[in-house]
């Protein structure tokens, strides 16, 4: 569990990159406020590409850096240090690994590799992340299908040129056979954009007789549930590792303000209550964070318990996120509950990223059922 050369390398350009564009204060506040239909700035998605950041996932006989989720996972803790506002997660890591090898792959990867393109991933229909569930309905129809029913949370959905969509064409929601992904280009859904509570955008996404041909079926008929698991589990692991970047910056403004500001003429990190919580939040990131590089590693070398870390990573990263966002408003104080200082921006941020692709409760219960619990 030590990053090669080359990993730390990636590292370090993420980091001076992303920093350099001015965390939270610059790119998040800014297209917040500007109100962005999108949520982030196009021609910053362009520099993503220049960098060859895009083509992370995607293989290098396509134009990519041919690289695994550990390298993406690197990427993405910096991204979540910074706030950083961007489609990263669900199109460079989640949406490429599902039109992976398939004819799909070949027509967006340039796009995306140009930080031209953007993918989104359509899965959720309940209140909680349940994949297998899928009821969105794919009838035969012709040469083709009709997809009738809706989609909600889709991250960048409103602002995605193509949306992978899993839809049921056989067996009953519950079954995680007979599912098939559809690449469903924008505009052919009804689509309601959502404001979440980062400022980030997602859609709710309405199908009333959307006619697609054969040829936008990714994959196999019937055959999604392995690219769909791919992608979300990639997906999971890259929240994960988001959510250790979010922990990590929320402490490091904490700790900052623990060394100036003063109360009673002390330095009110000289306060040993206050140390005490602040050692133990440090641990419990480096344990998320050995945690994630774990997930994203097994994943990489194909380990048959890799689900099983996936879920116990970003259980974990949930779970420390949320202590940090939270022990940081309460130690900045009254000051940590303005929008003027930045971290309740990152409170906000652990709150979607924690329930994306699974929250801690639905990932608690998966560890508890793949240990034959």
């Amino acid at each position: 569990m030590i990053l090669t050369d080359d990993q730390k390398m990636l590292q370090e350009t993420a980091a001076s990159f992303l920093a350099d564009e001015g965390g939270p204060t610059k790119q998040l506040r800014h297209w917040r406020d500007t109100a962005c239909t999108d949520g982030y700035g196009t021609d910053f998605w362009k520099k993503f590409g220049d960098l060859g950041l895009t083509g992370i996932s995607i293989p290098e006989s396509q134009g990519g850096l041919g690289l695994g989720v550990t390298e993406a996972a690197l990427v993405l803790e910096e991204i979540g240090r910074n706030l950083t506002p961007s489609p990263f997660l669900a199109t460079a890591v989640a949406a490429t690994r599902a039109i992976e090898g398939t004819a799909h792959g070949e027509r967006w990867y340039p796009g995306v590799l140009a930080g031209e393109a953007v993918l989104a991933l359509a899965v959720e229909e309940g209140p909680r992340h349940a994949p297998e569930h899928t009821a969105l309905a794919a009838t035969r129809s012709g040469n083709g299908f009709v997809l009738n029913g809706h989609k909600q949370f889709v991250v960048q959905g409103n602002s995605a040129d193509m949306v992978v969509t899993a839809a049921r064409t056989s067996g009953s929601p519950g079954d995680r056979t007979g599912i098939t992904l559809f690449a469903v280009l924008k505009g052919a859904a009804e689509t309601e954009r959502v404001n979440l509570a980062d400022s980030s955008k997602a859609a709710r996404m309405a199908f009333d007789n959307v006619a697609l041909d054969a040829d936008a079926v990714i994959g196999e008929v019937d055959g999604g549930w392995a690219p769909l698991s791919r992608a979300l589990d990639a997906g999971r692991a890259g929240a994960a590792s988001e959510l250790v970047g979010v922990a990590a910056g929320s402490a490091a403004l904490t700790f900052d303000y623990l060394r100036t500001r003063k109360q009673f003429g002390k330095l009110i990190g000289e306060f040993q209550a206050l140390q005490h919580r602040a050692a133990h939040l440090y641990g419990e990131i480096e344990i998320a964070r050995a945690a994630v590089l774990k997930a994203a590693q097994s994943l990489d070398s194909g380990d048959e318990r890799a689900e099983l870390f996936v879920s116990v990573a970003k259980a974990k990263a949930g779970e420390v996120a949320s202590l940090a966002a939270r022990e940081g408003v309460q130690m900045h104080g009254g000051i940590g509950m303005t929008d003027e200082h930045d971290i309740g921006l990152y409170l906000k941020r652990e709150a979607v990223l924690g329930e994306l692709f699974g929250d801690v409760y639905y990932h608690r219960n998966r560890v508890a059922e793949l240990s034959s619990y």
